[in-house]
């Protein structure tokens, strides 16, 4: 009965084993986790590749707008967007073409109508040459993505200014300011954040109390009345560069108070783990465990949290911009391109010129739905 009893596992072990031999198992690392995760959210990778078109648009703007940010001519002063057309009543072409526009004074309203001209037809080409500008600041190039061979007649994707100028090539102009403040703001804020946060937490005592009292008596006051008193200090004979940078620090200076309590936060808890606490016993500096330890910890958070703040900078230059206290010109960005709107009357008659606000509505949109994300993709486990 004992042989019984001993041959009856022998005979079941294998049934049990075989539907799990079935199965492949594929290993994956955290690496792999997280970026699985984050093309799963098809709108996080709409919204960096968005990203990119725009940033790419911004550093290559010479070649992707038609005419340089100051070319203008009056006679075409608030012109609508040109129209993109293959046919018209003389037929169809392959190549794409654009009528030009004449301004004619209407005997009703009195106002100036632009009247197209569809007996001539002007041809788009693409790789065109045209105003001269310089890639990167380095290398003169008059080579544009397309544009007109006539002088006479010109293509406005987006319409006209106050004074002719083409309003999509001072939109592509005016990126490079609007999207590096944020950029270049945020970079600021995460340095001064990220390490005075660090060194508050990891220090606590008297500096941590400083700190603190420091960061609550900035956060007192409301911020957007706190960047206007800033910006409006700016001497207003320094050169446009020069306000540009002070436009950064002033915005970068308000900015890194919340990350700076987030690390901070994120110290306190880091600092009582075995592998700091084993480091500080074997007398590590406290350099060596922030750059080692401390840092590589938190920067998944630190990542996510400045994608989240690029664009309440970029909405920050954008509205000290439009409100006169921004960049000036000759410098163009998108707030003081949207400042030519401000009237209630051009926003009626020439409503292309708010198309600016769809460029920062976009940017930011896309801006937070990668932060959305980063935040997901930081945590593959949830």
């Amino acid at each position: 009965m004992t042989d019984t009893v001993s041959n009856t596992p022998a005979t079941a072990a294998p049934a049990a084993e075989a539907p799990l031999a079935e199965h492949n198992y594929q290993l994956l690392s955290v690496r792999q986790l997280m970026w699985r995760k984050f093309l799963a959210n098809r709108l996080a990778v709409l919204s960096a590749l968005v990203l990119i078109l725009l940033y790419l648009a911004t550093i290559f703007a010479g070649f992707v707008a038609p005419y340089g940010p100051q070319n203008g001519k009056s006679r075409l002063s608030y012109a609508p967007p040109t129209p993109i057309q293959f046919c018209d009543d003389a037929g169809c072409s392959l190549r794409p073409f654009v009528h030009p526009v004449k301004a004619e004074r209407s005997p009703v309203t009195f106002l100036l109508e632009f009247v197209a001209d569809e007996e001539v037809r002007e041809y788009i080409y693409f790789f065109e040459r045209g105003d001269s500008y310089k890639v990167l600041g380095l290398v003169t190039s008059d080579l544009h993505l397309f544009g007109l061979r006539s002088d006479d007649a010109r293509i406005a994707l987006l319409g006209h200014d106050q004074r002719g100028r083409d309003l999509f090539s001072r939109i592509v102009y005016g990126g490079q300011v609007s999207l590096t403040v944020g950029l270049i703001g945020v970079l600021i804020m995460v340095m001064l954040g990220a390490v005075i946060g660090a060194l508050s937490g990891y220090y606590g005592g008297w500096f941590d109390n400083f700190v603190q009292r420091f960061i609550e008596t900035l956060r007192v006051f409301p911020e957007i009345p706190l960047w206007m008193a800033l910006s409006a200090a700016i001497p207003p004979l320094w050169p446009p560069e020069w306000v540009y940078a002070g436009i950064v620090v002033v915005l970068a200076f308000l900015g890194w108070t919340g990350l700076a309590r987030e690390v901070r936060g994120l110290t306190l808890s880091l600092k009582k783990r075995d592998f700091v606490m084993a480091a500080e016993a074997s007398g590590a500096s406290t350099g060596w465990i922030m750059r080692k330890h401390l840092i590589p910890n938190m920067l998944s958070h630190i990542i996510v949290t400045a994608t989240l703040a690029v664009p309440v900078t970029i909405l920050g230059e954008s509205a000290l911009s439009f409100l006169g206290i921004g960049v000036r010109p000759p410098m163009i960005s998108w707030g003081l391109l949207l400042s030519d709107a401000f009237k209630v009357q051009v926003i009626a008659l020439y409503p292309w010129m708010l198309f600016p606000a769809a460029f920062i509505f976009i940017t930011v949109l896309a801006f937070n739905f990668l932060g959305d994300g980063l935040r997901d993709m930081v945590d593959p486990f949830s």
